[in-house]
């Protein structure tokens, strides 16, 4: 008998639980015949795959080995199925797009603005999360493309540089203030006596700005951490508090003024990820030339050589 895409989604399921219990209710099949189905399956290829002996199920040497092919099987089966649906007129398609979520705050409106108008049958999955979680996504197939900032990759993660982030200190503006075209920037020793908002430590911007402070010997009074820019850009504009964000935040919200450092903060390269070799559907490559052109339009800086 010759293995079929049941057994290694039952294989795959039973590794992943630890337990043909688990497993069983997860695919919603009966316990015997998930036993009976990996059975098959260990007569098929003339090994034991799992090892049934301790309290957790666990796989075998050769059981690992078949399960990281099964699983590169299966990645390129729904790929292939994927590229079958796609339609390279862009009359239909869908996206699977995750992102840090800073870029929710300037960015991912106007891209997603910009694709249903360009192409209003593809169909757009996003999500956010840290931006080690989307480099596994995308290993995994979880995610045809990352918006995420340029860094040490993982193997296998392709990065296409954007633009050049550029931050900066941001506080509110007054209802009758205008635009001073060249105030003189704040010297960075000042910060110490700002009373800050900051986003929180699971955010890559976080990290990016207590490195700053750190090199420059600031101990910053921060008096409210917050897991969301909007919610940030709303305290700072409502309240004395002053915040650090992308200056395209600032350029969104005429309410918010940005406030130059001296020295400025270091630039980050906003990068387009996606796994090396990976299909590229229709979609996938509407969406990134679409990207390329609203950075350029918006006038965000080209990224660094």
């Amino acid at each position: 008998m010759a293995p079929e895409l049941r057994h290694l989604r039952y294989l795959i399921a039973v590794a992943e639980h630890g337990s043909f219990t688990r497993a069983a209710e997860a695919l919603r099949i009966s316990q015997p015949t998930l036993s009976q189905q990996v059975k098959q399956l260990e007569r098929a290829v003339g090994a034991q795959l799992l090892d049934r002996t301790g309290r957790a199920v666990r796989l075998t040497d050769a059981g690992a080995t078949y399960v990281h092919h099964a699983r590169g099987a299966l990645r390129d089966l729904a790929a292939a199925e994927r590229a079958v649906k796609d339609l390279a007129d862009l009359s239909r398609g869908h996206l699977r797009l995750a992102l840090t979520p800073t870029f929710t705050a300037y960015l991912v409106g106007p891209l997603v603005a910009a694709l249903h108008e360009a192409h209003p049958g593809i169909t757009l999955e996003l999500l956010e999360m840290p931006q080690d979680d989307i480099e596994a996504g995308l290993l995994a197939d979880d995610h045809d493309l990352g918006l995420a900032f340029e860094r040490p990759h993982l193997p296998g993660i392709t990065a296409t540089p954007l633009f050049t982030e550029t931050l900066g200190l941001v506080v509110a503006a007054a209802e009758d203030e205008r635009p001073d075209p060249g105030p003189a920037p704040l010297p960075v020793r000042d910060l110490a006596r700002l009373r800050l908002a900051l986003l929180s430590g699971d955010f890559a911007t976080r990290g990016h700005v207590d490195g700053y402070l750190a090199a420059h010997g600031v101990r910053p009074h921060i008096a409210v951490e917050a897991n969301s820019v909007q919610a940030l850009t709303e305290i700072v504009r409502r309240t004395s508090l002053a915040t650090v964000l992308p200056d395209a935040v600032t350029h969104d919200h005429p309410r918010l003024r940005r406030v130059a450092l001296d020295p400025a903060l270091p630039t980050r390269t906003v990068t387009l990820l996606r796994r090396e070799s990976a299909y590229e559907s229709a979609a996938s490559r509407a969406f990134t030339e679409l990207a390329a052109r609203l950075v350029r339009t918006r006038g965000y800086p080209r990224p660094a050589d």
